[in-house]
């Protein structure tokens, strides 16, 4: 079997963050594996407080998986503080980690910065580098691309601008009333749209995190990016589509949509 690795925060309200990457990485057929940068205590209303581990421990969970379940592609999702970034890179490099997939999480949905501007030029300088693929919203593509994002062919300019600083395959996510679920796939001076219809559900906490750890366990199984991330939108749809409706928020999608099994009835 097919293993991946996750480096990200635990939500304690299992919609998004380690909790949505391990679903995500199970019901996309590899093994999960995670490193956990820091406690939340959340749920679909909101984020209610915050603990973050040491960079020395979180190098240490990094250390465990690789010595012993090494991952076919490693998945990092938000990383707060530029200690926490810089133990990252570090042991991605000395491991030589292959599949890296980056969702650079800075901005909100609703605009707000999640991360200082210290740490965000470590993110730049360290981490980006080494990813095979960055998986930027519009915010955060403005935020790395240093221009504004009002039409698709923007999305296509900006996402060039961060392929080319940063060496990278770079997957401009649609939405935010830009377009409808429309991304932009940028490589190699060449860029590809894949299209998808907006569902109108308005549970969607944790999207970023589930497109993100769908291409990462489809790159560790062995497929290219392009059919990575073809198959990723068709599994974040399908757990969208599902409907769950869980919680007073915006609540989590249904990840195991597609697994059907004696146990889970």
């Amino acid at each position: 079997m097919k293993t991946a690795l996750t480096i990200a925060g635990s939500d304690s309200g299992g919609g998004a963050g380690i909790q949505a990457d391990i679903k995500t990485m199970t019901a996309n057929g590899v093994f999960a594996t995670c490193a956990v940068t820091a406690l939340t205590a959340q749920n679909t209303t909101g984020v209610q407080g915050i603990y973050e581990v040491s960079p020395e421990f979180l190098r240490m969970q990094i250390d465990s998986v690789f010595t012993d379940i090494r991952p076919d592609a490693v998945k990092i999702g938000m990383v707060s503080s530029s200690g926490l970034i810089e133990a990252i890179a570090e042991k991605l490099v000395q491991y030589k980690a292959a599949n890296i997939v980056v969702d650079p999480v800075m901005v909100a949905t609703s605009g707000s910065k999640l991360i200082s501007d210290e740490a965000i030029s470590t993110l730049k300088e360290k981490l980006l580098p080494l990813a095979a693929v960055l998986t930027p919203n519009i915010p955060e593509a403005e935020v790395l691309s240093g221009m504004e994002i009002r039409a698709p062919q923007d999305m296509v300019t900006a996402a060039g601008m961060i392929s080319e600083a940063y060496g990278c395959a770079v997957l401009c996510k649609g939405g935010h009333d830009l377009n409808d679920a429309n991304d932009l796939l940028y490589r190699n001076g060449e860029a590809r749209w894949f299209y998808g219809k907006r569902i109108d559900n308005p549970n969607t906490h944790g999207t970023g995190c589930t497109l993100s750890s769908a291409i990462a366990a489809n790159l560790a199984k062995g497929y290219d990016l392009d059919t990575s991330v073809e198959r990723a939108k068709a599994y974040i749809s399908g757990a969208l589509a599902a409907m769950l409706d869980l919680g007073s928020g915006s609540g989590p999608m249904d990840h195991m949509f597609d697994i059907s099994s004696d146990f889970a009835r």
